[in-house]
């Protein structure tokens, strides 16, 4: 048999936010396109605002929006210019009536830009956009693959479950309108990839797309940022969580309250929240009616090695999410060496396997039991950091997912 040899490919990895400071998406954007860069292809990364915090070898094209997110007044962020395009007036529009219309804005600016430039890929890989330019793109003969991390109707449902006002149960639909979008793109996609077996049960379930067409490619971990860091003292009684605070997906409302009953036992606990509250949102109310102000800390807009240095700090980590598609907060706690206290929500036992103690989700009692088990017991802490840390060395490698993606790019060509 001749020996083959493979020219390095050039890809396209699309990004409609690629937040590098908090948020899965941008960590997969930024570790995925290095890692393939590694191996020797030429990558660039089309993203929208925010953009990503790349490698030097990975090109950045920038499709840049409104960026309303970013804006203190998005009602006054429209100016004259923005009405001569129309995806920027659709962006403006639908984000103060309450809609979240920047995949189907990010879509619409990528064929302009597909227009003009008329830009060659082996293979065009989505993050999780399902921008109806896709199919356009598709139609043209562009190889596309999309990557779904969850499918997003699991946050909508969760946040409908935990909202009591019909005026605000009706502004989480109309926020999750762009789900009837990504629902008719996931199921007319040659290939789509998803990042745990537990998401692809959902996709097929909630999109309707066979699952013929999903491939499960587990996320890798940054082992060299996420490290153990032998010249950081552990703090006694100090908790560490990663989420978005206010979103009822990640699970505050069920760790604060475990955090108020631990203090009766721990007058020293300490809980260091990686994430942002809205000013007087439910997270910051919560906290407030139960008096926690005092040892509850926020970081926000820090890099990954500083996140590192928190982590090498903690006691121990705790991801109360009611859903993960993969859960990053849980594997870089691992591969830190910090003992894990998970939920089984979603796809977090896949991630945590036997490496850490998984409780039910939405359930302060058992977060409140495994969180004293761990704090009362320095042996099983010690055990459970140093098997985190292995399972994440052994099992979800960074280079292992780029080389898998490289061998779905060829056989899609």
């Amino acid at each position: 048999m001749p020996l083959v040899i493979h020219r390095p490919l050039k890809i396209a990895l699309l990004g409609y936010r690629s937040n590098p400071f908090s948020g899965g998406q941008g960590i997969y954007i930024q570790c995925l396109s290095k890692a393939l860069v590694e191996l020797g292809h030429e990558v660039d990364v089309i993203s929208g605002e925010p953009y990503p915090d790349l490698d030097p070898n990975v090109n950045l094209i920038k499709l840049p929006g409104l960026n309303l997110f970013a804006e203190e007044s998005p009602f006054r962020a429209l100016r004259w210019q923005h009405l001569k395009v129309p995806e920027d007036l659709f962006e403006w529009f639908s984000m103060i009536t309450g809609g979240f219309p920047e995949p189907y804005t990010f879509g619409e600016r990528l064929l302009r830009h597909w227009r003009t430039h008329r830009p060659r890929y082996d293979i065009v890989h989505d993050n999780q956009s399902l921008c109806y330019a896709l199919l356009e793109l598709q139609s043209y003969g562009v190889p596309i693959i999309s990557t779904i991390h969850h499918p997003i109707t699991f946050d909508r449902d969760i946040s409908l479950a935990n909202c009591d006002s019909f005026s605000m149960r009706l502004l989480i639909k109309r926020w999750h309108y762009f789900l009837k979008m990504q629902a008719h793109v996931a199921k007319r996609l040659a290939k789509i990839v998803t990042v745990s077996e537990n998401s692809k049960r959902d996709i097929t379930t909630s999109f309707g797309t066979s699952p013929a067409l999903i491939e499960v490619v587990y996320n890798g971990v940054d082992t060299q940022t996420f490290k153990p860091k032998p010249n950081i003292t552990r703090q006694a009684n100090h908790i560490i969580t990663t989420a978005s605070a206010d979103q009822p997906l990640k699970g505050a409302q069920y760790l604060i309250p475990a955090v108020a009953e631990l203090k009766k036992s721990f007058a020293d606990l300490q809980l260091t929240f990686i994430g942002q509250p809205k000013p007087g949102g439910a997270t910051e109310q919560l906290i407030a009616k139960l008096g926690l102000q005092k040892c509850i800390t926020f970081h926000h807009g820090i890099r990954a090695t500083q996140i590192a240095d928190l982590y090498a700090e903690a006691t121990l980590a705790v991801v109360p999410s009611e859903y993960e598609g993969f859960g990053f907060p849980a594997a870089e706690a691992m591969a830190c060496g910090v003992p894990v206290v998970s939920t089984d929500g979603g796809a977090l036992p896949e991630v945590v396997g036997d490496a850490g103690i998984t409780v039910p989700k939405a359930n302060s009692t058992a977060l409140t039991e495994a969180i004293q088990t761990l704090l009362l017991n320095e042996p099983l802490r010690r055990q459970l950091g140093l098997a985190g840390r292995a399972r994440m060395l052994d099992c979800f490698d960074w280079h292992q997912t780029a080389q898998q993606f490289t061998n779905l790019y060829r056989g899609m060509r």
